[in-house]
């Protein structure tokens, strides 16, 4: 890689000159100067690649491919590199580092330049913007997005985006202004500032130091810092039993849940949206949902062309698999899969891999729960993954609410009891659970009481 990486920075420095000099003019004409400008700043990241070192990150590794990609498109006559460019800051964005999200605002930056009406490269830029915590920022450039942007359900998750940062900047104005009205009715009089001590006025002044700092304009981080400190010395000013004080923790609880529900990298979800009980509730209303047995004869008969099972499941608008697929074709549809943690080490197991719209992950405790989600969800996996809320259907008193004391439910077991809970399948139906060993007893004497009709392919469930 080291000498592909040179051989690169040479091509791209002979393209587009070096840093704080002019590209040399090509005869008939050649890339635009934004374009040649881009070029020198994908030269500078990797002139720092190279002098960081061998390279072991294969994300690194795919963006230095997507540079070699714009330098080959800025180097054909007539090609068209712009495509090229987003392409390749995008994947500077999916390279996780604040390096690489600021070559992508810089790259963005030329993108819009180039083309001040390209809906994607003002989502780039909103992107990067949000990547770097400038959260302000981010909202214009995705406005300016969503102004370009003619497909309304191509924009929802712009949208959303916009409504999470701009309620985690409201938390703080409210914060500023409560720590302001409690410094209005809190001001000391004559008798009170000779009785303060030298700690409360230093409190005083750290507190005003710290509301000073907050801004929602301030860079995320910044911004988290100065709302613990403001939180922190009027917790310890005034204690936390103090009304004020206790709606300030809250309002700086629901910062920081705002701040970290959906950044562009999420260490947690794997860049999944998190789904909860009613938005479950609303991905499988109405719909009629298949759950398929990893069975070797149900996997050789969903795999062999025009067989009946397989035009069967198909049919079905939502197709749900459970745990590991032992027998199941690696590219088998796959809707949303269930899987339960099992064994003292959870986070230890296979990673989920397999493409799924939704992943649903059973365990307890919390703290095994949240081991596992970051160590095996697979970036790009999933495009949603069930929150807490959802970890333990059976047991919490919010959903099912039943004593642990029955002993471990199978993940199907699970699965169906939580949509007989949600109640809004059209239809539940059971493909190759015919076998003794697929249920419990006691689970399939669940599954008995509301079997409306059997089959050589499936146990029909009407639910309650």
């Amino acid at each position: 890689m080291g000498q592909t990486l040179t051989g690169l920075l040479t091509s791209v420095r002979a393209i587009a000159g070096r840093p704080g000099t002019p590209a040399q003019s090509r005869p008939g004409g050649g890339p635009d100067q934004a374009l040649l400008a881009a070029l020198r700043l994908c030269g500078d990241h990797l002139s720092a690649l190279a002098a960081a070192g061998p390279l072991t990150d294969a994300r690194r590794t795919r963006l230095i491919a997507s540079i070699g990609a714009l330098t080959t498109a800025c180097s054909t006559p007539g090609a068209d590199a712009f495509d090229a460019l987003l392409r390749t800051g995008q994947q500077a964005l999916d390279s996780g580092g604040e390096a690489e999200a600021r070559l992508a605002l810089a790259l963005a930056d030329e993108a819009t330049a180039l083309r001040a009406r390209s809906k994607g490269a003002w989502r780039l830029r909103g992107n990067a913007l949000d990547a770097l915590g400038r959260g302000e920022e981010a909202i214009t450039a995705y406005e300016r997005h969503l102004a370009l942007q003619q497909n309304t359900a191509a924009s929802r998750d712009v949208e959303r985006r916009i409504a999470t940062l701009r309620a985690a900047g409201d938390r703080i104005d409210e914060a500023l202004t409560l720590f302001r009205a409690g410094a209005d009715t809190g001001a000391d009089t004559g008798a009170d500032r000779e009785a303060d001590t030298e700690a409360d006025t230093r409190a005083d002044t750290e507190a005003f130091g710290s509301a000073a700092r907050l801004s929602r304009h301030l860079p995320a981080a910044e911004a988290r810092a100065a709302f613990t400190g403001l939180v922190r010395l009027r917790t310890a000013e005034h204690g936390a039993g103090d009304p004020a004080v206790r709606r300030l923790a809250a309002l700086y609880a629901e910062h920081r849940r705002l701040s970290d529900r959906d950044p562009v990298a999420d260490p947690l979800l794997g860049g999944a949206e998190p789904i909860g009980v009613p938005g479950l509730r609303r991905l499988v209303a109405g719909r009629t949902v298949c759950l398929v047995a990893d069975t070797p004869r149900t996997a050789e008969q969903e795999q062999r062309p025009g067989s009946p099972l397989a035009a069967l499941i198909e049919g079905y608008d939502l197709v749900v698999r459970c745990d590991e697929a032992r027998h199941t074709a690696p590219a088998a549809r796959t809707d949303l899969h269930a899987c339960t943690l099992r064994g003292d080490t959870p986070w230890k197991g296979p990673r989920w891999d397999r493409r799924a719209g939704a992943r649903l992950v059973f365990g307890d405790p919390l703290p095994h729960w949240r081991l596992a989600l970051r160590s095996r969800l697979v970036p790009g996996a999933q495009d949603r993954v069930g929150d807490a809320t959802l970890r333990r259907p059976l047991h919490d008193p919010a959903l099912l609410g039943e004593e642990a004391g029955a002993g471990p439910a199978s993940t199907a077991y699970t699965v169906l009891r939580l949509l007989d809970f949600l109640g809004t399948p059209a239809r539940v139906d059971l493909i190759g659970f015919e076998g003794p060993a697929a249920l419990s007893p006691r689970e399939r004497e669940w599954v008995g009481t509301r079997t409306a009709n059997t089959d050589d392919t499936a146990v029909r469930i009407t639910l309650r």
